[in-house]
């Protein structure tokens, strides 16, 4: 017979005691956390004060330094306060919060990421069709629709595993997660499908057609002319910057949860834990701001003005 309780919150295992450390940590997350609160925020203003700027690729990337500020915002205050806590708990209502505004903000920023994969598509290999198959009103409905495809995708898979009875109630990670959860979960085998076909759907499906996009550039580049293939490099040498980094970060986190990795010093669990909602938000706008000029420039007369 499997014991079950009436879990009202969770413990937080990964955290460790550090002393008066906690304080060193404490800045260091805190000035981490300012850094990209300003600079996304620096970036966002400038696009949208900027009439230059209210371009197809640039509200996107508005809309992508917004879900910087939405994810990281999700991560960052709760860590401050469970740094400086002596009790690592979080109840069962803001552990599922926090898990939706994490998941939802990996699947808004995977599906960024393929539009504006899409939008370099049309840039390099249709210029002339550009300016009326990527009009700023097709951008907002395809960003509205991105964010509502990630919150109804993230909703389902918590609505399910809300009602599972539950064995335990610590998570061995420094922030709520779903897996997690669904392991104490007395009875998980359906939760577990359920969470591999969302996996599935936030991640794989933007990827693929992500690179369909860039499998039609690489062809325009190779049979095109030498100013069609700098172009291409100028342009989509961010993205892809910015699609490997979170790529990469997911990669870790898929593999921490799916793999025993008890041998793996703690500090470095937690760091590959927190990848991929620290550095996307830190890396974005300092890729995208400092390597396309109109911006950079932008940014440089306000700082010297």
């Amino acid at each position: 017979m499997i014991n079950s309780t009436q879990v009202s919150y969770f413990i937080l295992a990964a955290y460790i005691d550090t002393g008066v450390s906690k304080y060193l940590y404490f800045m260091i997350v805190m000035a981490l956390y300012f850094f990209i609160i300003s600079t996304n925020l620096l970036l966002i203003v400038v696009i949208c004060m900027n009439r230059s700027l209210h371009e197809p690729m640039y509200i996107l990337l508005c809309s992508l330094f917004v879900n910087e500020l939405y994810g990281s915002t999700g991560l960052f205050p709760f860590l401050l306060l469970q740094i400086l806590s002596d009790f690592h708990t979080v109840s069962v209502p803001f552990c599922y919060l926090q898990i939706f505004c994490l998941y939802s903000y990996a699947c808004v920023e995977f599906l960024n990421l393929a539009v504006m994969s899409y939008d370099r598509y049309l840039a390099i290999c249709c210029p002339l069709q550009y300016n009326t198959r990527m009009t700023r009103n097709k951008i907002i409905v395809f960003i509205v629709v991105a964010w509502l495809y990630a919150s109804v995708l993230c909703f389902l898979p918590l609505s399910m595993s809300l009602p599972s009875q539950l064995c335990g109630n610590i998570i061995n990670k420094v922030y709520c997660d779903n897996y997690s959860i669904v392991k104490l979960a007395c009875y998980n085998t359906i939760n577990s499908i359920h969470g591999l076909i969302a996996t599935f759907l936030i991640i794989f499906c933007p990827v693929t057609l992500i690179l369909y996009t860039y499998m039609k550039i690489l062809k325009i580049c190779f049979s095109g002319s030498k100013q069609t293939r700098q172009k291409a490099v100028s342009t989509c040498t961010p993205h892809i910057a910015s699609l490997l980094n979170l790529s990469c970060a997911c990669f870790f986190e898929i593999v921490q949860r799916r793999f025993n990795l008890n041998n793996v010093p703690n500090m470095l669990q937690i760091f590959l834990s927190i990848y991929w909602l620290t550095c996307q938000p830190l890396f974005n706008p300092l890729v995208y701001g400092l390597n396309m000029s109109s911006i950079r420039n932008i940014c440089k007369n306000l700082m010297f003005a």
